[in-house]
């Protein structure tokens, strides 16, 4: 694990526990994302503190925004626990998804700035055209393309619940998450397509059928029953 009070160590104006907390943060969620903090795992406040280069009221700090994002739980006693998600809360979710996030994406239409669509459509096509596939670059187009449509789908309300229901979703275990590159990409363009014309009905058709695709693709690949 990396040392992350280093990061500050030349810059001393920068080292209040809000800033460590923020990095702590950080490195926590990348981990979870990286799978080394799989679900399940109790996070040991001591040890985990020691291993990032700081204090246990920073991480402590940090492991409360988690909790409040719906990526880790109180566990027996003081730990924390990073949330498992099985199969059946991750179709749940999508479910769920698939009846809310449409409306979102019509909301945001008029809101969303067109040079954040040319940026989003830039990264998936560069995503594409990569000669080795990468993780964390689909993970983060994928990030930008949803979180853009709850930034600014302009209910604080909806807003909200999809970004718990993006957590448990991005907290479900996918081995062959490489397979739903090419799904993932065009299903997204289509989106952006969708919202740059302005049309309510594409905008609507086009987050549901990549929604439904995800649910189809857990049905077809991981043996998911509902």
């Amino acid at each position: 694990m990396t040392d992350i009070s280093a990061t500050t160590a030349e810059k001393p104006s920068e080292r209040g526990p809000h800033n460590l907390a923020s990095l702590a943060y950080n490195a926590v969620s990348d981990m979870i994302r990286h799978r080394s903090l799989k679900g399940g795992y109790v996070i040991v406040e001591a040890k985990l503190a020691e291993a990032l280069g700081i204090s246990r009221t920073p991480l402590r700090e940090a492991l409360q925004r988690l909790e409040g994002e719906g990526l880790v739980r109180k566990g027996d006693g003081r730990n924390y626990v990073v949330r498992r998600v099985d199969i059946g809360e991750y179709l749940q979710s999508l479910r769920l998804r698939l009846l809310i996030e449409p409306e979102a994406a019509v909301l945001a239409i008029p809101n969303i700035p067109r040079r954040q669509l040319m940026a989003v459509r830039r990264e998936i096509h560069d995503l594409l055209d990569a000669t080795a596939y990468h993780t964390d670059a689909h993970w983060f187009s994928d990030d930008n393309l949803h979180n853009m449509i709850i930034d600014y789908c302009g209910n604080a309300v909806m807003a909200k619940v999809l970004r718990e229901l993006r957590a448990t979703t991005r907290l479900f275990e996918i081995d062959r998450l490489k397979d739903r590159l090419k799904p993932d990409s065009s299903e997204h363009l289509l989106i952006i397509e969708a919202i740059e014309r302005g049309s309510a009905v594409d905008t609507r058709k086009s987050v549901a059928i990549h929604i439904e695709s995800l649910i189809a693709f857990a049905r077809e690949h991981l043996g998911a029953l509902e």
